[in-house]
C-alpha cells in the first residue's frame, strides 16, 4: 500500500499515503471554504452523531467501558473527551490515577486505539488500571463545534497550536482534575507535545499535572530535515494557502491531492511519501492502512500550518507571528513572545521518547529543549524508530509503552492489571 510505485492522484493509494502523513503532524493538504472535494470513503465513520461516537466506534466494541464528555473552552469551542476503563470486567474496581492522551496534528483521540488492544496505548493504559481520558481538539470530527460559530465561518478556523495549548489542553486538564480531584498524568505525541510544553510553561496549568510523557517531543523545529516539509516551507505554501482564502485544511479533498502533486513535481522524490515526511519508520504496520483511513485524517487550520512553518523558518518556540504592526497591537512588541521552557517547574517530572530516524522531532532540536529545561527528563532513545513508530509501531508496547508505564507507576498511584 505504501510502496515506491504509489501515484499522487485522488485515489485510494494517494489517500493511504495522506493518512500516514497525518500521523507526522506536518504535511497539509487543503480544502476551500466551500467544502467541495472528493470523499475518500463515504462510509467512513468520521461524522459524529449521537449514535456514532468514538466510544461506540472504537472503544466499546473492543470490550472497554467508555463514556462521552463535553467541555467548553474559554473561547467557545465545544470539545469531546472520552473516559475509558479497563476491559478486564472488574467494573466496580476503584479507578486509578487519571491520564490524558493528547493526539497530534490532523489526528484525533482515535489515534490511541487504532491497533489491537495489546498494541494501542489507550487500551494498554486502561488495562494497567489508569483512568484514561482521551482529548480531541477543536475542529476534529469527534468534537462538537462552537457555541456560536459554524465550521463554514472563517473565524472558526482562526487558531493555531497556541490556542490548542492554552485553551483546549488547559481546559481538558482542568476538567479532568476537577472531576477526579487528582493531578493528571499527561501524554502527548508530536503536536501534542508542542501543546504540552507550551501549556506547562503556565503555572496554573502545570500545578494540575502530576507528570508528563512526551512521544517525539517538539518545541523547536529549526533542524527538521524531511525533504517534503522543507520543500513546502521553501515555496511558502502556508502563505499561498492563506492568500487563496483557505482557512480549513482537509486531506479529504481533490485540491489537496493536487496541491501535494505540485509540491513534489520535479523537485524531490515523493514516491515514498511517508519517508519524505517522517524519516524512515522501522515498525509501521502497512496492513492496517485501510482501517486507519476509516478514521483519519482529521481537519486542522491554515493558521496552524503557518505557525508551524514559522517555527521551522525562525528556529523559535514562540507565539504566532502576525507581522510587526499586528504584533504591536496583539503583544505590545514587534516580535511575538517566546514560550520560556525555564518556566516549566523543575519539580515536574518529565519523560521523553525519541527516535534516531525521526526527521521531524530531530535530535538536535530536542537537545535545545533539554538545555532550556530546569529539570532533567528521563529519556528513551530508540535508534531505528521514526516519527510514526511511536504511535502505531508493532512493537511499541515493549519498546516504548512499558517504559512509560514504569515511569508513571514510580509515583505509586497506579494499580496494575
Amino acid at each position: 500500500m505504501l510502496g515506491v510505485d504509489m501515484v499522487l492522484r485522488p485515489s485510494r493509494s494517494a489517500a493511504a499515503a495522506a493518512v500516514l502523513l497525518v500521523a507526522t503532524g506536518f504535511v497539509s493538504l487543503c480544502s476551500s471554504d466551500s467544502g467541495e472535494g472528493i470523499a475518500l470513503d463515504s462510509s467512513a465513520p468520521l461524522a459524529r452523531t449521537p449514535y456514532r461516537t468514538l466510544c461506540s466506534q472504537l472503544i466499546e466494541p473492543a470490550g472497554y467501558p467508555c463514556s462521552e464528555h463535553t467541555l467548553q473552552t474559554k473561547d467557545g469551542y465545544l470539545l469531546a473527551l472520552q473516559r475509558v476503563s479497563s476491559g478486564n470486567g472488574n467494573f466496580g474496581a476503584q479507578r486509578g490515577p487519571p491520564v490524558l492522551l493528547q493526539h497530534g496534528l490532523f489526528m484525533a483521540g482515535d489515534a490511541w486505539f487504532l491497533n489491537a488492544p495489546g498494541q494501542s496505548l489507550g487500551f494498554i493504559l486502561a488495562d494497567h488500571g489508569f483512568d484514561v481520558w482521551v482529548g480531541n481538539v477543536r475542529g476534529t470530527h469527534w468534537s462538537h463545534g462552537h457555541v456560536s460559530l459554524s465550521e463554514k465561518d472563517k473565524d472558526f478556523w482562526d487558531w493555531s497550536w497556541e490556542e490548542l495549548a492554552l485553551y483546549d489542553l488547559a481546559e481538558m486538564i482542568h476538567n479532568i482534575s476537577s472531576i477526579t480531584s487528582s493531578k493528571v498524568f499527561l501524554v502527548g505525541h508530536s503536536q501534542g507535545t508542542i501543546m504540552s510544553l507550551a501549556a506547562l510553561t503556565q503555572p496554573d496549568i502545570a500545578e494540575m499535572v502530576e507528570a508528563a510523557a512526551l512521544l517525539c517531543p517538539i518545541s523547536y523545529l529549526g533542524h527538521v530535515n524531511a525533504p517534503l516539509v522543507l520543500r513546502m516551507v521553501s515555496m511558502h505554501l502556508d502563505q499561498m494557502v492563506v492568500a487563496m482564502g483557505i482557512h480549513q485544511l482537509d486531506f479529504r479533498s481533490e485540491i489537496g491531492v493536487n496541491l501535494l502533486d505540485s509540491v513534489c513535481n520535479g523537485y524531490i522524490e515523493c514516491n515514498d511519501l511517508l519517508t519524505s515526511i517522517t524519516g524512515k519508520n522501522c515498525c509501521f504496520n502497512n496492513s492496517r492502512v485501510d482501517f486507519y483511513l476509516e478514521y483519519e485524517p482529521q481537519p486542522s487550520s491554515s493558521k496552524n500550518m503557518r505557525h508551524l512553518f514559522q517555527m521551522i523558518r525562525k528556529g523559535s518556540f514562540a507565539k504566532y507571528d502576525y507581522g510587526m504592526f499586528k504584533n504591536m497591537k496583539v503583544y505590545g512588541k514587534l516580535k511575538p513572545p517566546a514560550f520560556d521552557l525555564k518556566h516549566i517547574p523543575q519539580t515536574l517530572p518529565l519523560w521523553m521518547a525519541y527516535g534516531g530516524n525521526d526527521a521531524l522531532a530531530d535530535v538536535a532540536d530536542l537537545q535545545l529543549t533539554l538545555e532550556e529545561l530546569q529539570s532533567r527528563p528521563e529519556l528513551l532513545y530508540i535508534e531505528n524508530y521514526g516519527h510514526v513508530d511511536f504511535l502505531v509501531g508493532l512493537k511499541a508496547k515493549e519498546d516504548v509503552y512499558d517504559h512509560m508505564i514504569g515511569f508513571f507507576m514510580s509515583f505509586g498511584k497506579s494499580s496494575s492489571s
